[in-house]
């Protein structure tokens, strides 16, 4: 239970410096450095004091990383312009929860109780409210039917990415504790940046070699001039931020996160970690000066209840 309320910290400390870097980078190749310095950090490790690719579970760690990683991380940012960052975190991380419950109760036969369950539902209610968007939001009111339709679509696929990435790395789990040989986290979260990475050089090398030159669609009504900077100047700017949201994104923060299901079932980990748009609050409210409405405070209390209560019943 402690490593999920540690990375939901360092996810909060994440998304906000993927805000910067993404400014500075653009979302694609932002996404791509801050994988490839993760994978660079984690194979230093993993080759040094961890199991490097070794282990009888490292493809489904490898699984769990193109599912996750890949597939989840693709459908996230199809679905950020289209219906944007409240809706998609939204259907990200509340749906990502009850997709891995039940998913894991079907394969692993793990079943929360009832408590756990109240608890986990009082947690992502909290995260409903607090980040919902209103009736006025300009981002849903100025799309087109076809594109919201889209954008919901790859929100849904987001989440089944982030709940069916995180059952497969608790078997993975499974199989290396059965057999003897479990993996520590940083190692576990290497093997799965790996299938990650690997599947990002392959979706996005093509579509960047057909949009070479375009300008990249931006989340909001005026894209940051940054982004049309060139590569090399853009990069120089960018690369401090890349590096910590590598360090409490990709690295640090998986890394705890598979600590936590090493020990812990899916279904009581993600709906912990559905509390990182409530831990990024006061962080935007420091930082950027972003003061949340009175709503997004009642939905966040709604949430820290659901989570002290969850630490009680699990």
């Amino acid at each position: 239970m402690l490593f999920a309320f540690v990375t939901t910290i360092l996810f909060s400390f994440s998304a906000v410096f993927a805000t910067r870097s993404i400014a500075i980078l653009g979302s694609i190749r932002a996404n791509f450095a801050r994988l490839a310095v993760a994978c660079a950090l984690l194979g230093g490790y993993a080759h040094t004091f961890g199991d490097g690719v070794r282990g009888p579970a490292f493809w489904w760690y490898f699984l769990s990383g193109v599912i996750g990683f890949g597939l989840g991380d693709l459908a996230l940012f199809l679905a950020l312009p289209r219906i944007g960052s409240r809706l998609t975190v939204l259907l990200t991380q509340c749906l990502a929860a009850p997709f891995a419950a039940g998913v894991e109760w079907a394969w692993l036969g793990v079943r929360p109780t009832l408590a756990e369950s109240l608890c986990g539902a009082l947690i992502l209610a909290g995260v409903s409210v607090a980040i919902a968007p209103g009736r006025t939001s300009p981002t849903l009111s100025q799309a087109r039917r076809g594109v919201l339709v889209v954008g919901l679509v790859a929100g849904v696929f987001s989440a089944l990415g982030q709940g069916g990435g995180a059952v497969v790395s608790r078997h993975a789990a499974e199989i290396g504790a059965a057999l003897g040989q479990p993996v520590d986290g940083m190692t576990a979260a290497y093997q799965r940046i790996l299938g990650g990475i690997l599947f990002t050089v392959f979706t996005l090398w093509p579509v960047r070699r057909r949009g070479s030159g375009a300008r990249e669609t931006s989340i909001t009504p005026t894209a940051s001039p940054a982004v049309d900077a060139p590569p090399g100047a853009a990069l120089r700017r960018g690369w401090p931020w890349v590096v910590v949201n590598a360090l409490a994104g990709p690295v640090l923060g998986v890394a705890c996160f598979q600590t936590a299901l090493l020990s812990t079932p899916s279904a009581i980990v993600l709906p912990i970690v559905a509390l990182t748009p409530i831990a990024v609050m006061p962080l935007t409210w420091w930082l950027e000066h972003d003061r949340p409405r009175p709503r997004a405070l009642v939905g966040a209390v709604l949430a820290v209840a659901g989570a002290v209560a969850l630490t009680q019943v699990h």
